[in-house]
């Protein structure tokens, strides 16, 4: 493949799971995300709590507490999408599932409903990171942050 064939390609986009601000992941308060144990990504300081499909593809994992929720693209990008800090401890309260495991969805699909204001208000931080978890698998994970964004707002480039 020539250079020119590269300019041609263009990488894997992915749009914000909620309306906010978009962060690097280094200001989550949570090793697990800043530290880019779980993989690269980017974070969302949501406004709101609809949470919608970054990119088409099917529903890996939905966590039965609504917490978080796991999509695999065409491209096979591993996308984890985790809602707040230590949610799994409010056990499902405050979130609505609207995706099952196995299904197919396209880029804006609402995947699951929080409650972001009761969510602060049990004192929990709603920060929202969105990990790609095989980053391994791809040349580079690009996060363009310092931007407020709307699911289908372009918040991550990825490229193979």
């Amino acid at each position: 493949m020539g250079l020119f064939d590269f300019m041609k390609k263009k990488g894997i986009e992915l749009t914000a799971p909620a309306e906010g601000e978009c962060v690097p992941l280094s200001q989550v308060n949570d090793p697990t995300f800043s530290e880019e144990i779980l993989g690269k990504g980017v974070a969302v300081i949501p406004e709101n709590g609809t949470i919608c499909a970054p990119a088409d593809g099917e529903v890996s994992t939905v966590f039965p507490t609504g917490h978080a929720v796991a999509l695999t693209t065409p491209d096979g990008v591993e996308i984890l999408i985790h809602i707040g800090l230590d949610t799994v401890k409010l056990e499902g309260k405050h979130f609505s599932i609207k995706a099952q495991t196995g299904q197919k969805v396209k880029r804006g699909d609402v995947l699951i409903e929080a409650d972001i204001d009761a969510i602060r208000k049990d004192g929990y931080d709603c920060i929202t990171p969105m990990i790609i978890c095989n980053t391994s698998d791809f040349s580079s994970v690009t996060a363009r942050t310092g931007i407020h964004v709307k699911p289908g707002d372009v918040c991550l480039e990825i490229a193979k």
